[in-house]
């Protein structure tokens, strides 16, 4: 990868993950965000297109990291979201063809899929590829999925190569949901998600990369970044409800030192989401997954990368909730 690069979000968690590696290896990195930090060269926000315009000339690549979350969808409107996430990548999407940007790669997320990853009682564990629509339950969700389809039409109409990276979770904070911060100690239930549902965020940036260099081959794809499932299709009807019987076939050598800490494994597993398609595409090979997280506990060590320590927790909002990380099951709608 070559020429500046622009990262957007650069005081969050990726954003800031991008920019250290980016500058730790020598590049010309420029990073925007709405908070200053460390890692943000000019604070404004991509919702403000004048602001967008005076920094995209001269940039050969972009990251567009920078969104509302799904954790602000209790705290912040649903013309917020509309905002940030949608006239937000509209802005750059405008901008990087008029300064003849090389890759353009938007970090989306696995959110979106929304109801298609939940299957009714008595069915199997869902199998979630690029090939699943998306059925967005809330506002996060929706726009999510209008930012792909912008970076979708600007590849069609104005071949601006984009790729787009649906990330599953890599935050450090705790889970939004009372009744799994009930049933397990947060990092037994982190190396838990390495089955189906998370990937460690040095993985999450090493993919990015990957997709800057490889755009202006592809033109335009979707790929999920989430850590490699042991799983394969065949798993799907038992994983529902005897989720560790099949782990013990497919990832041998959990169980003593699960016992040692106390820890277990959930009753079932609703989802898997599947990295083939950008291990296939990218060249990708992340390095992180549940087999590894259980070495590095059995050694006593941090089974987080480096990259995922240094980062660290940020949080989403600068008050405190009483019943959890945020508030949730809310869609607001002033």
């Amino acid at each position: 990868m070559t020429g500046r690069i622009l990262v957007t979000g650069s005081a969050g968690h990726l954003g800031e993950a991008l920019m250290r590696t980016l500058k730790g290896s020598g590049q010309d990195a420029v990073g925007i965000d709405i908070l200053a930090s460390e890692f943000t060269t000019h604070v404004g926000s991509v919702s403000d297109r004048a602001f967008v315009a005076k920094l995209m000339p001269g940039i050969d690549t972009v990251f567009h990291s920078a969104t509302l979350h799904k954790p602000h969808v209790a705290t912040h409107t649903r013309q917020d979201f509309v905002d940030t996430n949608i006239t937000g990548t509209l802005n750059l999407l405008e901008e990087a063809t008029i300064a003849g940007v090389r890759s353009f790669v938007f970090t989306s997320t696995t959110s979106l899929f929304g109801d298609a990853l939940v299957p009714a009682p008595g069915e199997p564990a869902a199998w979630i590829t690029e090939e699943v629509k998306p059925v967005p339950k809330n506002i996060y969700g929706v726009t999510k999925t209008a930012a792909e389809d912008l970076c979708q039409l600007f590849f069609r109409n104005h071949r601006l190569a984009c790729l787009v990276l649906r990330t599953s979770r890599f935050f450090p904070e705790e889970d939004d949901r009372k009744a799994a911060r009930d049933a397990f100690e947060d990092g037994n239930l982190k190396v838990n998600e390495l089955l189906h549902r998370r990937v460690d965020i040095a993985d999450v940036v090493e993919a990015h990369l990957l997709a800057a260099n490889r755009a202006p081959d592809i033109g335009f794809d979707r790929y999920i970044i989430s850590a490699t499932t042991p799983f394969d299709r065949q798993d799907l009807g038992q994983l529902r409800d005897d989720a560790a019987d099949v782990v013990r076939r497919h990832a041998p050598g959990f169980e003593c030192e699960y016992a040692r800490r106390g820890w277990k494994l959930p009753n079932g597993i609703d989802r898997v989401y599947v990295n083939q398609k950008a291990r296939a595409a990218l060249g990708w090979q992340p390095k992180h997954d549940f087999a590894r997280a259980v070495e590095d506990l059995k050694a006593d060590r941090d089974p987080r990368s480096e990259l995922a320590r240094l980062v660290g927790s940020k949080g989403y909002h600068s008050e405190v909730f009483e019943d959890g990380p945020y508030p949730v099951d809310q869609d607001v709608a002033l």
